[in-house]
């Protein structure tokens, strides 16, 4: 079969910047239709930092590259449906919603990196080259930070928010959203934290309310990893004593969730590209993930998305026998997706802290639950 794809398909051999998990299943879906890629990486190795909390993996999208990727199985061996747990709460601590239908099994979670790890290890010793940090790209070549130049036909870009292969294409810029998360954790929540573990359940939760937030989720270390939202500046005050003193209203079980916090406070400001993002054909080269549509995230959406778009580009590649062709032919579909979760994304961010919320994101998730 391999044989077969190679003689009909557009390219032979891609050039992925960016080994997040948009560019990694690309690269895996590539090589179960016999195409050759590399993946360029900035990261020194896939443990050279926290590779992020847990997502949802989405049946239409994530779960879908996942089997176009062969690898469903070993995803559903590590994930959880209890992780889809869901609970909202108020400022006061009052709890407003739970949502604990996890056990359809339709959204399952699992650690990024947990995830990271299945397509890592999926893919041909040396596809990936760590520690590569491209610093110029044409519509023909990539230059890495030593100086190696490397000619290509097909340069594609996922490489994230700030993206060295947009540029080709578009020049479009991320712009700030307005909202601003404080990562913290909560090592060991279950021995160490056993109240701030009881409140935020098996999953996830929120409470929300006077433009800020706290978004808490369990990650399969032991570990809740919290994100304190605020609306307002860029560089919110990230001392545990100046967050408290901003949350000095809410209830003392939420404040927990900050003074029980580790040392470590890390700044993570949100940005988002223009809603339906897109841009006129250009040979050669194209985007996927955060690189093409980069969204708050709060739909849900970004692994799942950005997934999608890979498995889809390598589908598109491998059934053409003509590049432009193939890439005009995802670009149609992924347009249109992006747009459409983008746009949920931002009137999501924008109910989630509105002066009534958490009341907005309250009538979502009882609209949606009624749908489902």
């Amino acid at each position: 079969m391999f044989v077969i794809v190679r003689l009909m398909a557009a390219i032979q051999h891609v050039t992925i910047v960016g080994g997040g998990l948009g560019g990694l299943t690309l690269a895996r879906v590539l090589h179960t239709r016999g195409i050759a890629s590399t993946v360029y990486e900035l990261d020194s190795s896939a443990t050279a930092r926290d590779q992020g909390g847990i997502l949802d993996m989405h049946q239409e999208s994530g779960q879908r590259a996942l089997r176009e990727a062969g690898l469903y199985d070993q995803f559903r061996e590590l994930a959880s449906d209890e992780a889809d747990h869901l609970r909202l709460f108020d400022r006061t601590g009052t709890l407003r919603y739970e949502d604990s239908s996890w056990d359809d099994g339709g959204r399952p979670e699992i650690d990024r990196s947990a995830l990271k790890r299945i397509l890592i290890d999926s893919l041909p010793a040396g596809t990936i080259r760590w520690d590569a940090k491209v610093i110029e790209v044409t519509p023909a070549s990539i230059t890495l930070a030593d100086g190696e130049r490397v000619e290509t036909e097909l340069i594609v870009g996922a490489d994230g928010a700030w993206s060295k292969v947009r540029p080709l294409l578009s020049s479009a810029m991320p712009v700030y959203s307005g909202l601003s998360f404080v990562e913290a954790h909560l090592s060991d929540a279950d021995s160490r934290h056993r109240e701030s573990a009881a409140l935020v359940g098996p999953g996830s939760m929120y409470a929300l309310g006077d433009g800020k937030g706290l978004i808490a989720q369990r990650n399969g270390d032991g570990r809740i990893r919290v994100y304190i939202a605020l609306c307002g500046g860029e560089s919110p005050s990230v001392t545990r004593d100046g967050l408290l003193d901003i949350f000095a209203d809410w209830a003392p079980n939420l404040r927990a969730l900050i003074a029980e916090s580790d040392e470590a406070l890390i700044e993570r400001p949100i940005y988002a590209l223009p809603v339906g993002h897109r841009w006129a054909r250009v040979p050669g080269v194209t985007l996927l993930g955060d690189a093409a549509h980069l969204m708050s995230p709060f739909a849900g959406e970004g692994a799942n998305l950005a997934m999608l778009d890979a498995a889809e580009l390598a589908i598109a590649i491998a059934e053409h026998d003509d590049l432009d062709t193939a890439l005009a032919a995802y670009e149609a579909e992924m347009f249109p997706r992006g747009a459409e979760a983008a746009r949920e994304s931002a009137e999501n961010l924008a109910v989630s802290f509105a002066p009534d919320a958490p009341q907005g994101m309250l009538d979502k998730m009882t609209e949606w639950a009624a749908q489902s």
